[in-house]
């Protein structure tokens, strides 16, 4: 008897890089005693403390979920949650008056929705969706989900740990060349941990208004960077007097995930000053009726919070990241001096690139399998393993030509701040063993 026929997509479908590692350690018959996993952003740090709040009392008198009742939202959102992003916009110093909010499922969704709008029907490659290398890997993901062309400029990690973008004129040649329907940027980047400068975002942005793109930013890490002698970077900063024509082709992707410690929440937002992307995007999300009720219920509490503290919020999470990236980073390169690992700029990973360190045809991907599935060391006398995200899916390469990502891995600090201090041993001494029996 036949078996009923996968489509063509399923069939090519394989596991989000973020979520590789993980799945096969689910997998794994004998497992370890202890577990790191800092292959996925999957913030650790509790919530804020308004958010907290709402959390545990959602049968208090002024909730709307006191009597059990859990009903859809309006598709955009409630308005108290489409509030809350433009309150946080407000403290950062942004204008919001012009600008709509949609509420999504995450960010994730809002991805999804956005390549929808701004990129040409599916299948046919016209107006594709530009990224520069290596992007974060579920836009990539998405595009291929709903049928939409990518194109990509390659970055490069050089010796030193840094990470540079292609030069303005080598990214217009490309445009000319591929017509794109956007530019994607990630100011705070993920993968990378790169800042872009207010200067690049400019640059950017004229190059947009004059090829008529739209301009993406995907700001889910808006406000975590390390340099104190650095400001807020946004695609709201930027405006028709800075940039003439900027107006009207601007998208941000938002998110409670990562700087409001509420990944699981799965709240997240598409904001423009486009009214007629909003109508229609908010059009096309009805087929998902609307975001998470309750989600939108506890994110909202951040509309009624003064600028002092969220500011303070966010100020106090850079301190905590800081000191945890350049521990690790640090204790990586001593430990292992050959190895690579980026500069910590902003948002809360690093890519680490064992390039100089390993033989010949080493594939990260059999790496993170190997730890994942039968790897582990001794750290403070405890059989653990290490669980870390390949970076080959991070870029978008055409079949048989060579993946700068086959030697890099990304790492998110994400972790115990105990935990934190162990990832450096523990990923010296899997490699190590890696190597020893390949």
């Amino acid at each position: 008897m036949s078996k009923p026929l996968l489509s063509a997509h399923f069939e090519s479908r394989e596991p989000s890089d973020v979520r590789l590692a993980q799945m096969k350690y689910d997998e794994r018959e004998v497992k370890p005693e202890a577990v790191i996993n800092v292959g996925i952003g999957n913030v650790s740090l509790p919530t804020n403390p308004a958010m907290m709040e709402r959390m545990f009392n959602l049968d208090a008198p002024e909730s709307p979920f006191n009597k059990g009742v859990i009903r859809y939202t309006g598709t955009a959102g409630t308005p108290e949650a489409q509030d809350a992003f433009r309150n946080i916009m407000k403290a950062e110093g942004f204008d919001t008056s012009k600008l709509f909010v949609q509420v999504t499922d995450g960010g994730s969704a809002g991805m999804e929705l956005v390549i929808l709008g701004v990129c040409g029907p599916a299948g046919t490659g016209e107006k594709p969706l530009m990224m520069i290398d290596p992007a974060y890997t579920n836009y990539i993901s998405f595009s291929q989900r709903v049928g939409r062309k990518t194109i990509t400029l390659k970055r490069y990690l050089d010796e030193s740990g840094k990470f540079e973008l292609p030069e303005i004129s080598k990214i217009e040649e490309t445009i000319k060349s591929s017509n794109p329907g956007a530019l994607l940027v990630i100011p705070y980047d993920n993968p990378t941990g790169q800042m872009y400068s207010h200067k690049t975002m400019v640059e950017l942005a004229k190059l947009c208004v004059k090829h008529n793109m739209w301009m993406i930013s995907d700001e889910a890490y808006r406000g975590l960077y390390y340099d104190e002698n650095k400001k807020l970077v946004s695609i709201w900063g930027i405006d028709d007097e800075e940039v003439p024509g900027i107006e009207g082709r601007r998208i941000s992707i938002e998110t409670a995930s990562k700087v409001w410690n509420a990944c699981g929440l799965r709240i997240g937002a598409v904001v423009t000053d486009n009214k007629e992307f909003y109508t229609r995007s908010v059009a096309e999300y009805t087929a998902n009726l609307c975001a998470n009720a309750i989600g939108q219920y506890i994110f909202g509490a951040l509309a009624k919070e003064s600028k002092e503290d969220l500011m303070g919020w966010c100020k106090s999470l850079r301190e905590y990241y800081k000191e945890q990236i350049f521990m690790v980073n640090n204790t990586l390169k001593e430990l292992e001096p050959g190895l690579i690992v980026s500069n910590p700029d902003a948002s809360i990973y690093s890519v680490i690139d064992v390039r100089n360190v390993v033989k010949p045809g080493f594939d990260c991907i059999d790496f993170v399998l190997y730890c994942a599935g039968k790897g582990s060391a001794v750290i403070d006398g405890v059989e653990t393993t290490l669980l870390v995200a390949p970076m080959k899916g991070f870029y978008d390469i055409a079949p048989g030509q060579p993946n700068p990502g086959s030697t890099q891995f990304r790492i998110s600090f994400v972790e115990s701040i105990e935990n934190m201090a162990k990832v450096p041993e523990l990923f010296v001494k899997l490699l190590r063993q890696f190597e020893e029996q390949r």
